[in-house]
């Protein structure tokens, strides 16, 4: 990747690939049963089978290749998605690829849909979905640079209540914001979680708090980064967030957690980070998955709640690391976390490209809270590989640069 913030716009390569080639590590064993202190109803979890979703994949390939819009989504990563009251869909993406898109066959001949070399990239963009269509892009950026050679991604988002107890509805955005950087940092710098509120049901961009600063922490793999995923319950909603471990060694990233009573994402006062052994407000949080040897996640990873267990989705480790996804398993958001368990390769296209990124998506799969039961649709996002030549890659096949889906159905492991 380009170490200047004008090259890495160019490159395209977007939030996640940073987060995948941090990865997890090898099977630690998995105790069967409740846990000790655990929720009546918590046992293990792991995915017991996947398919491929073609219909939400194709979805996305048909509104990217519409050729009827010049400045719409072509493609992007980091997705994530959003229920809004209306039914309406959200779905948020980190770097994107705007323009129009042409073909096949491209003028290379291959049978791709491809896009101009100046097509405009842009640092996060919207798309709303209604009845399982996409229909349109929200003007992008949707969230602006907070300063020159800084950018935002955004990442999970929750409708709630605009402070505890109201009865108005606003949509909060977590954004992870990122700074220019040198080797490793290629992908920028960790500098800073902030909460975006959003208005309904315009989606208009009210505020945008800064709820945890990081520049202080001189180390940037040390520096965390919530909002990768939220679960919902109860009267609390928990915020899980990763750091970058060793960016030069891509050894694993370790898991956080935060809490925040609902309604209260906006107020930093309101967060509660894990310290280890309590919930506190003035402590350093403390990692509740990774070693930074054996045990951790990617920095992008998703969790959600089935019956009381929490599962935890991310990329799988050593070999397969750029290519499946793995689980873990926990009673409580702080853990214990008991796995990698359940590996799967999803659909991949041929050619030097990564897997990363797994997302689920609750929404889609008919919850608003986290808590799913039956069938869990996740994404996961795709790009080229390496570094050198990606933008003309990703603009020569645009399908590339675009989300995937699998629906995956968990079961109790034995």
């Amino acid at each position: 990747m380009p170490e200047d913030g004008r090259a890495r716009r160019r490159t395209g390569t977007g939030a996640g690939l940073l987060l995948a080639l941090v990865l997890a590590a090898v099977v630690v064993s998995v105790l069967p049963g409740r846990e000790k202190g655990g929720e009546v109803g918590c046992i293990p979890r792991t995915i017991g089978s996947w398919s491929a979703d073609d219909r939400l994949t194709a979805e996305f390939a048909r509104y990217g290749d519409d050729a009827g819009r010049s400045d719409d989504w072509t493609g992007g990563d980091g997705t994530h998605s959003v229920r809004l009251p209306d039914g309406r869909l959200l779905w948020l993406f980190s770097d994107t690829y705007l323009g129009t898109v042409y073909g096949p066959p491209n003028p290379l001949g291959e049978p791709y849909s491809w896009r101009d070399t100046t097509a405009p990239l842009v640092r996060n963009s919207a798309v709303l979905m209604r009845g399982g269509r996409l229909e349109s892009t929200l003007p992008a950026p949707l969230f602006p640079d907070p300063a020159p050679n800084q950018w935002r991604w955004p990442v999970a988002a929750r409708v709630e209540p605009r402070s505890p107890g109201s009865d108005e509805q606003v949509v909060r955005v977590l954004l992870w914001v990122r700074t220019t950087g040198q080797y490793p940092w290629i992908y920028g710098v960790p500098t800073a979680t902030e909460v975006a509120t959003l208005s309904l049901p315009d989606l208009r961009v009210e505020s945008i708090t800064k709820v945890l600063d990081e520049r202080r922490v001189e180390d940037p793999s040390r520096r965390v980064l919530f909002g990768t995923t939220l679960v919902e319950e109860g009267e609390w909603t928990y915020v899980f967030g990763g750091d970058d471990g060793q960016a030069a060694s891509r050894t694993a990233s370790s898991a956080y957690v935060a809490r925040v009573p609902v309604g209260g994402l906006g107020e930093p006062g309101a967060w509660e980070y894990w310290d280890g052994s309590a919930w506190t407000t003035g402590a350093r949080p403390h990692p509740v998955l990774g070693d930074g040897r054996r045990t951790g996640v990617g920095s992008a990873f998703s969790v959600v709640r089935q019956d009381g267990t929490y599962v935890l989705f991310t990329m799988a480790a050593g070999t397969k690391g750029l290519a499946a996804v793995t689980s873990y398993w926990a009673c409580s958001p702080t853990g214990p976390w008991h796995g990698p368990r359940g590996d799967f390769t999803p659909p991949l296209p041929a050619g030097q490209v990564a897997a990363y990124n797994p997302q689920a998506h609750p929404a889609v799969s008919g919850s608003d809270s986290g808590d799913v039961e039956g069938g869990l649709v996740l994404s996961y996002d795709v790009n080229w590989l390496e570094a050198a030549g990606a933008s003309a890659q990703l603009n020569r096949n645009v399908s590339l640069y675009r989300p995937r889906f699998v629906t995956l159905k968990l079961v109790p492991r034995g």
